[in-house]
């Protein structure tokens, strides 16, 4: 059978909404918007960076501001921490734009205190969402866009890659959601989902993670009954 993913789209005004325009993974062929839901607070450090340096990021200064950003900020190591343990990624060098972003992202402390809030069994753990307010309000100051795809350098949907999920907005190109991130865990992977969604990064340590997580329990939309948290992303050597 053949996967599709389709992210749900929650329309922000000011900041009682999430602007989270991507669309969620599914295992089957249709295309059930899911709304995603807090059912508790994580105890995390949200304190950021000053965010005064940065500007605001739109579909017109974005792939500007990642070509710069990404040739004085290298690191390409990243360590997850999560309800279940640590993961450990390797991001690509030669996918530059979505390994700044994700390196931008981390260091401005976006990811904690997000979730894994997609489950599919077999298939895939989804990140990088919640409507938490104060996510919304990180999204805010970092801005709203998109990043086009790149699928043509040599990357697989193998078990354990890291890609990138594509806008709910209808588009000829796949423009990514810059937000969140899945990983592969399905064994043998899922090579069909290459030429559509960027493989940016793989798993180097903590596939058994990646596995306990893929194994929790989700209602029919796929969202885990239990809150599965991501406390902490953060660049290594």
């Amino acid at each position: 059978m053949r996967f599709q993913l389709v992210f749900p789209m929650i329309i922000g005004f000011g900041l009682l909404l999430l602007s989270c325009e991507d669309k969620q993974t599914s295992k089957k062929t249709n295309t059930t918007v899911v709304k995603d839901s807090i059912k508790s607070k994580p105890k995390v450090e949200t304190k950021e960076t000053t965010t005064s340096e940065f500007p605001l990021l739109t579909d017109n200064n974005a792939m500007e501001f990642f070509l710069e950003y990404e040739k004085e900020n290298k690191e390409d190591k990243v360590r997850i921490t999560t309800d279940f343990g640590i993961i450990e990624i390797q991001l690509y060098d030669k996918t530059k734009f979505h390994r700044a972003n994700f390196v931008y992202l981390t260091k401005r402390q976006y990811f904690n205190g997000t979730l894994f809030y997609r489950v599919v069994k077999d298939f895939v753990i989804q990140g990088g969402s919640s409507d938490d307010y104060n996510i919304a309000e990180r999204r805010q100051k970092i801005g709203h866009y998109l990043l086009p795809p790149d699928t043509k350098r040599g990357y697989t949907h193998k078990r354990g890659a890291v890609s990138m999920p594509s806008s709910e907005i209808e588009n000829a190109y796949k423009l990514a959601s810059p937000f969140q991130f899945f990983i592969i865990q399905r064994n043998g992977g899922a090579d069909y989902l290459d030429g559509d969604y960027t493989v940016f990064g793989e798993v180097t340590k903590g596939m058994d993670v990646v596995d306990k997580i893929n194994a929790v329990k989700t209602d029919d939309g796929d969202w885990p009954l239990s809150n599965v948290y991501i406390r902490k992303v953060e660049l290594i050597e």
